[in-house]
């Protein structure tokens, strides 16, 4: 292990540092979102490309010198995709967000410990198995991002995935690593038909996001989390029949009249019971559906409550599933940290947001599966 010592820095330098490394990490996450459902399309790896050229320069003006290489064959791997030299995957996708982590890491331990240690033995290997990956020998990057990746990550199970039309097994093991940005939202590891169903059903959900001012992003914001939470707690939940429920729980929202999608005072009793009927509509989407039968319960069951105050049907909490209650706390964390039409300037820090979920979890949320939530949170927010 190496030691690097930077040159005296301002605070303020290094706080703008990682605001900025933080900024550029989020976008880019949905950036492989979208390169996952469009591989092509050569903005998205333009935008790629200059994240990690942008984090590289920030690094290279306060002498960050240890990050750089590997930041730059990074960067190099991109510039072949961008200029179509190269194909885009999902293996790709997890060697740029892993190795962001690695700078994240790295600028963290300097502003907290004045000093950061790192494995120049590891970086020297990683650069090499990054240059492998060439436009000559296209056949090979999967294998050659895969053992990339692995370096990054032993615990990554990359080389074992079944190719994308293959169907994914029931209950995938818990001891597998974390879902990434490549497999949540649009699972990639699905029959083709069941892909197919989940890009149709986002690009739904999409739809309705452009119809309220505060929507943008609130489907895939919320089916990544919930797989996230459900493989924490061991894939209890069946995967594909989670990610169809949350991209469409609230399709019925748009068939409300604009005004009450967007009205900041309270609701009539009226304006309430007509905005509660969104569940009956959402999961009429999928009544016909009997491959997404269960995925139709928990859209219906979002809402209710474990004291049985909840709506459509006032379930308690053994009759509600389990997909259900973690819908219906997820739904509540996202509509507390973005912008809603009753909350345009008290959205809450995501730590504030946790803290209330767990305030309020007595008798509306299982308790089971707020402390899965309470587990992946911590994680992320401690990274």
């Amino acid at each position: 292990m190496q030691t690097f010592t930077p040159e005296e820095l301002e605070e303020d330098i290094l706080s703008d540092l990682m605001e900025e490394i933080n900024e550029l990490y989020e976008s880019s996450e949905q950036t492989l979102i979208e390169l996952e459902l469009r591989p092509e399309d050569n903005e998205l790896q333009r935008s790629l490309f200059r994240s990690i050229h942008t984090i590289k320069g920030d690094l290279g003006l306060v002498n960050f010198g240890p990050m750089i290489p590997l930041l730059q064959h990074v960067e190099d791997l991109l510039d072949y995709l961008r200029k179509g030299q190269v194909n885009y995957t999902s293996i790709m996708s997890d060697l740029v967000l892993l190795t962001m982590d690695r700078v994240k890491s790295f600028v963290m331990e300097v502003m907290s410990d004045g000093k950061a240690e790192y494995d120049d033995h590891l970086h020297e290997q990683l650069v090499l198995a990054i240059t492998r990956v060439t436009p000559e020998n296209l056949a090979e990057h999967d294998k050659l991002l895969a053992d990339a990746v692995l370096l990054l990550n032993p615990d990554l199970d990359i080389a074992s995935e079944q190719p994308e039309e293959a169907v994914v097994e029931d209950k995938p093991s818990a001891a597998k690593a974390p879902a990434t940005v490549a497999n949540t939202g649009i699972l990639k590891t699905v029959s083709k038909e069941k892909r197919e169903d989940m890009l149709f059903f986002r690009d739904l959900m999409q739809t309705i996001e452009h119809r309220s001012n505060y929507w943008a992003g609130r489907g895939d914001r919320i089916a990544k989390l919930a797989l996230y939470v459900n493989h924490a707690a061991g894939n209890p939940i069946d995967d594909e029949q989670l990610s169809v429920a949350c991209y469409v729980h609230d399709f019925g929202m748009a068939f409300m009249p604009l005004h009450l999608l967007n009205k900041t005072e309270p609701y009539s009793d009226s304006e309430f019971n007509l905005m509660r009927s969104h569940v009956y509509k959402s999961s009429r989407l999928l009544e016909h559906l009997d491959q997404w039968d269960h995925a139709r319960k928990i859209v219906m069951q979002h809402h209710e409550r474990v004291d049985g105050s909840g709506y459509p049907l006032g379930l308690k909490e053994d009759d509600i599933c389990d997909g259900a209650k973690l819908l219906a706390i997820l739904d509540t964390y996202d509509a507390m940290t973005h912008a809603r039409s009753h909350n345009q300037e008290n959205r809450m820090p995501k730590k504030d947001a946790v803290i209330e979920i767990n305030r309020m979890a007595k008798g509306q949320f299982s308790a089971k599966w707020v402390r899965h939530f309470n587990q992946v949170m911590t994680s992320l927010l401690t990274k």
